[in-house]
């Protein structure tokens, strides 16, 4: 029984330990800290919104055998408008992934900074922090090798305990059922609240594993009679990861701080459970999923600009190298401009919110098309679903532009 739900194992938790990392729990404990239970609605919207695309996408991967930037590529006819699409697709992704990128490395400097003084290197008129630099350095080792799956299943037990610290430290906060319920199904959207909002949404939809999702089943499973598996699998994985999401609002909505602008302060919402060992807890957490973020979103980066100009995909192949380097060492640098980590995570977090419409469009798109899906295309359900889902989020990025514009 056990060895065959091992077997079935795909994807999706890979999809959820994307968004379980330092800039969800940094997210998250700011929504707990400034806005108690009221932000529970947006947490519970996104982990739906994540099963409807991550779902269309493992499907579009396991029909099709390809990525869906490649699918795109290849159905799009007209020269101009594929032009068009490509560069929306390249620039969001590129452009999302670097500052994703960025909130990865913050976060795990967070966690060095909550044990270590960082110091500071200087290049030229180029300040850059040194913990950054050697994250940067263990991530670049691990895609430069291409043999990261072993340490990336130790750095994901980690994060997974401090998950399961997060859950246990939620019950033990005993929070108030009746305002729990009410801020899990009453949504309140303020001028105060929006971009917190849209972050909770960036931190859990997170554009880049739509693509990332379709190209890994496809490597997993290959026959339609998959597609109830692969569906399982990402249900049951993207919904635990939204419980623990969730569990870290409660937990920080019991902090007694007004604001949060380091680790220690992330610490707090684990103080309940593990005392004065909650910063190493959370250090430990917070380094191990900034690494294997700090892998994958070059990774992904590089496979769907590959696959977008017909390029090679193989990992030793200069260009493919080139990408995933850009975009590592793009992090580096926006980590270490001396902004607040918090800070430069939040805003990650709003660029993936916004970045989000233009993905999802993508999908629907492809979705419906009979030649590539045959009747495995969306039915009336599955296109209610994502557009509003894909409705949602062009509102929500709206809004966002409306408050820094206007």
């Amino acid at each position: 029984m056990i060895k065959k739900w091992l077997k079935n194992i795909g994807p999706g938790p890979l999809v959820a330990a994307a968004f379980i990392g330092p800039g969800t729990v940094t997210v998250c404990t700011l929504a707990g800290v400034n806005f108690g239970f009221t932000l529970l609605w947006a947490m519970f919207l996104s982990v739906l919104a994540t099963v409807v695309l991550q779902e269309m996408s493992a499907r579009l991967g396991i029909v099709s055998q390809k990525g869906l930037s490649e699918v795109i590529r290849t159905q799009i006819r007209n020269p101009f408008v594929k032009f068009i699409a490509i560069t929306l697709i390249l620039s969001a992704i590129l452009v999302g992934n670097a500052a994703y990128e960025a909130g990865n490395i913050s976060g795990s400097v967070l966690g060095l900074e909550t044990i270590w003084t960082n110091p500071k290197l200087s290049f030229g008129v180029l300040d850059l922090n040194a913990f950054s630099i050697l994250i940067g350095g263990i991530a670049f080792a691990l895609l430069y090798v291409g043999n990261y799956k072993i340490l990336e299943k130790v750095l994901i037990s980690l994060v997974v305990l401090m998950s399961l610290a997060f859950l246990i430290t939620a019950i033990l906060t005993k929070p108030n059922l009746s305002q729990l319920i009410s801020g899990l199904f009453l949504p309140k959207v303020t001028s105060g609240n929006i971009l917190t909002i849209i972050a909770l949404v960036g931190t859990t939809v997170v554009p880049y594993n739509i693509f990332l999702h379709a190209s890994l089943v496809k490597e997993k499973w290959s026959s339609h009679s998959d597609i109830v598996i692969a569906r399982r699998d990402t249900v049951v994985a993207v919904v635990l990861g939204g419980v623990v999401s969730m569990c870290i609002i409660v937990s920080a909505a019991a902090i007694k701080v007004s604001e949060v602008s380091s680790a220690a302060d992330l610490a707090k919402g684990l103080e309940p459970l593990f005392g004065a060992y909650a910063r190493y807890l959370l250090a430990i957490g917070l380094f191990a999923a900034g690494i294997t973020s700090a892998v994958t979103a070059p990774l992904a980066a590089a496979y769907v600009t590959t696959n977008c100009l017909g390029w090679s995909s193989n990992m030793k192949s200069k260009s493919f190298k080139a990408i995933w380097m850009s975009v590592l060492i793009l992090g580096v640098v926006f980590s270490s401009f001396g902004f607040k980590s918090v800070e430069i995570i939040k805003f990650a977090q709003v660029a993936n919110g916004l970045l989000l419409p233009v993905i999802a469009g993508f999908l629907l798109w492809v979705m419906n098309k009979h030649s590539v899906l045959g009747r495995f295309k969306n039915n009336l359900v599955q296109n209610i679903l994502g557009f509003v889902v894909l409705a949602i989020a062009i509102f929500l990025g709206i809004k966002s532009i409306l408050k820094v514009f206007v």
